[in-house]
């Protein structure tokens, strides 16, 4: 479970594992092309993501001993591509959403941040993430079109 948690190593990065982690999504994203539309397909893919990534952060939190690690990185992964979800399957596009996401993700606008502090487990290292996803993926949506 560590190892996906960690994105197959990508958390083990001695410096900004989660920027790492949000590149990680990037050949997802475009490896998935349903992931370009923001239909019943998509919607539906991403709360499966969701449900599998808080069980992943759940049991890699148990098995490193430490809520949230950094090397955790499924969260990032999972914001990023929450981000990218139905924009345009371009260099610029994907940039854009990245930068926004990277920005969101630190600054953890509310409600990111309150459920940052205040869950636990694996819902508490993973859906602040998709806050900071869906935050990113509307500003991103303002800045291309």
């Amino acid at each position: 479970m560590v190892l996906l948690a960690t994105g197959f190593g990508v958390g083990n990065v001695p410096f900004a594992p989660g920027t790492f982690g949000s590149l990680l999504a990037i050949p997802i994203f475009l490896g998935l092309p349903f992931l370009s539309t923001l239909g019943g397909a998509t919607v539906g893919a991403l709360v499966l993501a969701v449900a599998m990534a808080v069980w992943i952060a759940a049991e890699a939190d148990a098995a490193m001993g430490e809520h949230d690690s950094g090397r955790i990185v499924v969260d990032e992964v999972l914001g990023m591509l929450v981000a990218l979800a139905g924009l345009p399957r371009t260099a610029w596009g994907i940039a854009v959403a990245f930068v926004l996401f990277r920005v969101f993700d630190v600054v953890k606008v509310w409600p990111a941040s309150a459920i940052d502090r205040r869950v636990a487990g694996g819902a508490g290292v993973v859906l602040d993430d998709v806050v900071s996803g869906i935050y990113a993926n509307v500003a991103a949506r303002l800045v291309l079109w």
